[in-house]
């Protein structure tokens, strides 16, 4: 392992370590050029993610792979029935999920949501409402999104919330847009400048998809 690469090493770890919502002691952290992988145990899906995005907002993490493992603590195992009615209670008392439209399956811990919604945020307020319930080993979001504006206004949308956020630089990001999917390219200072690009591209209405084609350049 480089030098470079202990260090990146080294403060994902301690980031891992800050983050309130993350017990560190059973994850390990590997590096190689930039890319690192996240390996271990934790007791929720809910921590998992939680420990992905802790390690995205370290600065010089280019690509990240997610190995961790969701094992439950305690003798008694939720079965999918179990899980899949706490899934249909947590959509009904969420505001921003759509009332109709979802439907869900649940085969051994992993749950997927398919349907079609109006808005992206509608299709992550879903993944968000049963993200953290018990028993959840993976969420599969197959939820699609209506297209719906043309695409100059969808752009422009994009490009200025680009401007409007402290975190981007919007003079080295470019877009696209064909047919619903939005595709961001340039370059950007870290992870997190990546993600956040994403996500405020994915806030436009009728994107069913983002390709990610950003650079980091630390």
């Amino acid at each position: 392992m480089s030098v470079a690469d202990a260090n990146l090493q080294e403060r994902v770890l301690e980031e891992l370590r800050w983050e309130p919502s993350v017990d560190a002691a059973h994850l390990g952290v590997a590096a190689d050029d930039h890319v690192v992988t996240l390996t271990g145990s934790v007791p929720s899906y809910y921590e998992k993610i939680a420990a992905e995005r802790a390690a995205e907002r370290v600065f010089g993490v280019q690509a990240l792979a997610n190995d961790i493992e969701v094992v439950f603590p305690g003798a008694h195992k939720l079965t999918d029935t179990e899980i899949a009615t706490a899934v249909l209670d947590g959509l009904r008392r969420s505001v921003s999920v759509p009332k109709a439209g979802i439907d869900v399956t649940v085969s051994h811990g992993v749950i997927t949501l398919r349907g079609g919604v109006e808005w992206r945020y509608q299709r992550q307020a879903a993944e968000n409402a049963v993200h953290d319930l018990a028993g959840v080993v993976d969420v599969v979001n197959l939820i699609g999104v209506k297209p719906r504006p043309s695409r100059k206004l969808v752009k422009q949308g994009i490009l200025n919330a680009f401007q409007r956020n402290a975190v981007l630089d919007a003079r080295r990001i470019e877009v696209e847009t064909s047919n619903g999917t939005i595709t961001l390219r340039g370059t950007v200072h870290s992870a997190q400048e990546r993600w956040a690009a994403e996500r405020a591209a994915w806030g436009a209405p009728g994107v069913r998809d983002v390709e990610n084609r950003l650079v980091v350049r630390a």
